[in-house]
């Protein structure tokens, strides 16, 4: 269990609205509002290459960051980063205001593990993995780095509960009541048994050697509940003529 270091330095915006932001991201900044707590909300604005690296960590939307204004710390977890729809560049952040032990809710990434070993993995399972993410209840100042999941031991048809994966003291899943599935092991049975019908229609569909009509014609078949036609009899020979 850890904690993010990012410090991000910020300045507080005089300038609000829509105006405002377009100044400040002139700037290279980026715009935010900081919230929560018993303290009134503060427009802030933060250097875009600092946001930028943070966001590129893995930690930032995640994790809680420490805010530093004027040599005040402040513990803050990020609610909310749009980005500019053509550059994909962060255009506008909402932070909120946490202190330590303060429980949040957060998604806490899953990390597989036991890939290897797995049983049913190894005869040609499929893993799939349903939450790649789970979202938690958890201590601000100690959210879990992955919540680890072990398939080491499952089989095919098996599935992997969230009360198989062990929680760090203080964290709980949101969903409550309902024992939800995090990875399932399926079979590949049915596809293989396609792929090996493949050949045998393969060669149920293929006409006996000598039998293929010349090309452009057309078998004649027998009218339904009749006999075949006989073949056309040979017409014999013309008799030589008497001297």
């Amino acid at each position: 269990m850890t904690k993010s270091n990012i410090v991000l330095n910020v300045d507080v915006r005089e300038r609000t609205g829509r105006g405002g932001a377009r100044e400040v991201r002139r700037n290279d900044l980026v715009p935010g509002i900081l919230y929560g707590g018993e303290k009134a909300p503060v427009a802030i604005s933060i250097d875009k290459k600092t946001i930028v690296a943070a966001l590129k960590s893995g930690k930032f939307l995640s994790h809680t960051v420490t805010l530093e204004y004027k040599g005040e710390r402040q513990l803050v977890f990020a609610q909310d980063i749009q980005f500019h729809p053509v550059s994909d560049e962060p255009a506008h952040l909402d932070l909120y205001r946490v202190e330590k032990g303060q429980v949040i809710r957060v998604a806490v990434p899953v990390h597989v593990t036991g890939q290897g070993v797995s049983p049913g993995i190894k005869r040609g399972g499929a893993m799939n993995i349903v939450r790649h993410e789970i979202w938690c209840y958890a201590p601000a100042d100690a959210i879990p780095e992955h919540l680890e999941a072990d398939v080491s031991a499952m089989e095919i048809g098996d599935a992997l509960k969230i009360s198989a994966i062990q929680l760090p003291e203080g964290v709980r899943p949101t969903i409550e009541g309902r024992d939800f599935t995090i990875i399932t092991i399926a079979g590949r049975k049915a596809k293989d048994d396609v792929a090996e019908d493949k050949p045998a229609a393969a060669a149920e569909a293929a006409p006996a050697a000598g039998a293929a009509p010349a090309a452009g014609a057309k078998a004649a078949a027998p009218a339904a509940g009749g006999k075949a036609a006989p073949a056309a009899k040979a017409a014999p020979a013309a008799a030589p003529k008497k001297k």
